[in-house]
């Protein structure tokens, strides 16, 4: 006689609401890539909304909204600064930085495996680190998109062009996206 099993549905990898926010949050990548604060050097909201995305979903969910937004983009979507989009955006100079938001998300996600990862000081080391990552993916980009279009350039000035003038807000949207997520994830739950 043979002996049937039953065993549990298994659970899905991400729930109805869980595909929501992190659709939601990739909406929210594209809108504030748009908006641009006019300073000596005008700098976007887009790395905001990357911060808020993986402190409120966390890093794997996280990581899926910086995913989706890359990929609407890549195929011609206007969600990317200046409402551009395509693969000529991605393999254009900024490109680089525009793969390094998802290796920011990939770098947080990882630390999610790491014991005590959600004490802030935590969550803030996977932050930084993960946009050193970004900025040194997205400067040697530029750095070989540009030598290919214009002309060669050094690191010194690919730096001064690329980072030097957004580390200051940069640390500001760092600092409010874990400000307004903390608060947020009090009244909203995933």
């Amino acid at each position: 006689m043979s002996q049937i099993t039953i065993s549990a549905p298994e659970k899905p990898a991400f729930t109805t609401r869980e595909l929501v926010f992190t659709a939601v949050f990739a909406a929210l990548i594209a809108v504030c890539s748009w908006i641009s604060i006019p300073t000596a050097v005008p700098f976007t909201l887009q790395t905001f909304a990357i911060y808020c995305a993986l402190e409120f979903l966390g890093g794997k969910k996280g990581f899926y909204a910086v995913l989706v937004y890359i990929l609407l983009g890549a195929v011609g979507i206007p969600v990317f600064s200046g409402f551009s989009g395509g693969l000529r955006v991605i393999f254009g100079t900024t490109g680089g930085y525009i793969i390094g938001f998802l290796a920011t998300a990939a770098v947080y996600w990882a630390f999610e495996k790491i014991p005590g990862h959600e004490k802030l000081y935590m969550r803030l080391i996977a932050l930084v680190l993960g946009t050193i990552l970004c900025y040194v993916l997205g400067t040697a980009w530029f750095m070989y998109a540009y030598a290919k279009e214009v002309e060669a350039i050094d690191l010194n000035t690919a730096l001064a062009w690329c980072v030097t003038p957004f580390l200051g807000s940069n640390v500001l949207k760092l600092a409010l996206a874990i400000l307004i997520s903390d608060r947020l994830k009090k009244y909203v739950k995933i």
